[in-house]
């Protein structure tokens, strides 16, 4: 492929955020360190990568790419960075779509999140459209309803539950008047769906589990008819009249209701786990305080994370705030997805005018700054892995050093960019030595932009 010509409108096509503009194939990267050699698998991370000259309006709408990397036998073997071919991606790069089903009209290259199931590699993204199917190569298969299974969209935040199989997720969608708790079971088919009727079309862009409930994040970010009048790609906005609550829907029995719990108006993106504590429920997250705007994407008020106590005996939901630092992109080892965690992993972010353009008409481009926080929830310390000046870093994954490990044995993966080359590197961090160098760092040959969410694929 050919350069094209760089946007030059919106601050998240610039800097860190800047599109790649071609798919890059390169083997056997060159290691600073060594590798751990139990570390056989993929490395995969999705985000937005918009193509040609057309400003898409906002961070969400690009194209997704996703970045991969194998690693085995102590070797980093291959880096690949693919679009996902959606049929206006294939037909941008002239090629034929894999064609699939599409749910209502929304096909859309996945940005969000990529992940595994069944057997399946799959991008996914939010509000109605399907996740598409990728090889292990990361070269696009199609569209995937899971063998027909699944009967509208999906999501783009999946839970596995590692005790029973399933793969969990909470799809919206505008043109419903309820969200939809989706599970896929171990053989890759929808085993059941439940509808939760919900009022004014909510973006539920996360959720939590654990091994009583599904919860759900029910806040005032939702559809609006005037940006869709106006003809808006992602018309969710700020809505005073609609009520902040927490839901429980239980996972379990013949009548399946979810009940609701009000909380103070915020902004949930993302969860760091939830568990069962007796009665009650303990659900860790980030949380932005007071009305946000779904149009500028950076802090606008306090963004920190909590601990929220769901109490359904006494009908109420009481915060504690773990750190008052801002950060984003919590993620757990997902061996205790639903059930009792010590340890989070999360990338700190900059100041609410990191992102925006600046009085001279440049770009700020360190909305996410160069350095991962762990958490020990039951010590209540952090320790802080700060990388070099100017670097930045993308979400942190956490990988057990064997599948029976400890939850703090093993270590944590990021893709970080190097300043100096201009390119990105994997780094890999001892989890239980968090804050020393990184035990191997793998130099790759291209940019990666800053963007979403990623997994780590183990070997079967």
């Amino acid at each position: 492929m050919t350069d094209r010509p760089m946007l030059d409108r919106s601050p998240h096509l610039h800097g860190a955020y800047a599109p790649v503009t071609e798919e890059v194939t390169a083997f056997d990267l060159p290691v600073t360190g060594s590798l751990p050699p139990g570390l056989d698998g993929r490395y995969l991370r999705n985000g937005p990568n918009p193509m040609g000259l057309d400003d898409p309006g906002h961070w969400f709408l690009g194209a997704g790419m996703v970045h991969g990397l194998r690693l085995r036998n102590g070797r980093a073997e291959w880096y690949r960075n693919r679009w996902v071919r959606s049929r206006e991606v294939a037909g941008a790069l002239g090629e034929p779509w894999p064609a699939g089903p599409v749910h209502d009209g929304m096909d859309f290259a996945a940005n969000t999140h990529v992940v595994a199931h069944a057997g399946r590699t799959l991008a996914t993204v939010e509000a109605g459209p399907l996740p598409y199917e990728l090889t292990a190569e990361l070269e696009t298969v199609g569209p995937c309803d899971f063998g027909g299974t699944l009967p509208g969209g999906y999501a783009a935040h999946t839970k596995p539950d590692r005790l029973t199989g399933d793969l969990h997720a909470v799809a919206y969608y505008w043109g419903w008047d309820h969200v939809q708790h989706v599970v896929i079971g171990p053989d890759g088919t929808v085993t059941g769906t439940t509808d939760v009727p919900v009022d004014d079309g909510p973006m539920m862009h996360d959720f939590a589990l654990t091994e009583r409930y599904v919860v759900l994040f029910d806040l005032p970010v939702t559809f609006n008819m005037d940006a869709a009048a106006a003809g808006s790609r992602l018309p969710y906005a700020w809505n005073r009249a609609h009520p902040a609550r927490v839901g429980l829907l239980p996972r379990a029995g013949a009548v399946r209701e979810a009940r609701w719990f009000d909380v103070d108006p915020c902004w949930v993106f993302h969860t760091l786990n939830a568990h069962d504590d007796g009665d009650r429920v303990v659900v860790d997250l980030c949380r932005y305080d007071g009305p946000y705007d779904m149009t500028v994407l950076t802090e606008q008020g306090a963004l920190t994370l909590e601990r929220w106590t769901v109490d359904p005996v006494a009908g109420r939901v009481t915060r504690q705030e773990l750190d008052d630092r801002p950060q984003e992109f919590p993620r757990v080892d997902e061996r205790v997805v639903s059930r009792p965690h010590r340890y989070g992993y999360s990338v700190v972010t900059a100041e609410l005018d990191r992102a925006t353009v600046r009085m001279d008409g440049s770009f700020r481009d360190d909305a996410f700054a160069g350095a991962l926080l762990k958490h020990d929830l039951s010590a209540g310390t952090v320790e802080t892995h700060r990388f070099p000046r100017d670097a930045v870093a993308g979400e942190g994954v956490f990988v057990p050093s064997a599948p029976d490990a400890a939850e703090d044995d093993g270590y944590v993966m990021a893709f970080v960019h190097d300043p100096d080359r201009g390119a990105a590197d994997l780094v890999v961090l001892a989890a239980q030595d968090f804050a020393a160098p990184p035990v191997a760092v793998v130099h790759l040959p291209a940019r990666i932009p800053l963007g979403f969410h990623g997994s780590w694929i183990a070997d079967e």
